[in-house]
């Protein structure tokens, strides 16, 4: 897969802004925490509308988004960040991924899916590829 350029860099430590968008509070928690460990700026939003009016938005050199959450699914969120024009790598992760969700995913242009549990270093692997 090439390589997609991160749009920009936290200015403070030249890391890419990694944006992580899950309902579950948990679930955040835990992929800030070892994204942290890995050496990368994290912020989080507990939901689709959050990321939307998140200050770092622009900045972000990723985003890695739930695909089910209440109120606005993670394919409505990448289509309102269409509408805006802004062209961040998303790294779509769900529960399960039927061949329909995958599909759609390719068609939003989503960069990579994965699937819930995220295991080994699945998560950083493709944020190295896209963002670092």
């Amino acid at each position: 897969m090439a390589r997609v350029e991160p749009l920009a860099r936290d200015m403070d430590t030249d890391k890419p802004i990694i944006l992580v968008v899950d309902d579950d509070p948990a679930v955040r928690d835990a992929l800030k925490f070892s994204l942290e460990l890995e050496g990368l700026t994290v912020h989080t939003c507990g939901s689709g509308m959050a990321l939307l009016n998140h200050p770092d938005l622009e900045q972000a050199g990723c985003i890695v988004l739930d695909y089910k959450m209440p109120e606005m699914d993670g394919f409505e969120v990448m289509e309102k960040l269409a509408e805006r024009r802004l062209q961040v790598p998303v790294i779509l992760i769900t529960s399960s991924v039927p061949t329909q969700i995958r599909a759609r995913a390719n068609r939003a242009g989503v960069a990579h899916i994965l699937e819930k549990p995220l295991l080994d270093n699945a998560l950083i692997d493709r944020i190295r590829e896209i963002a670092l």
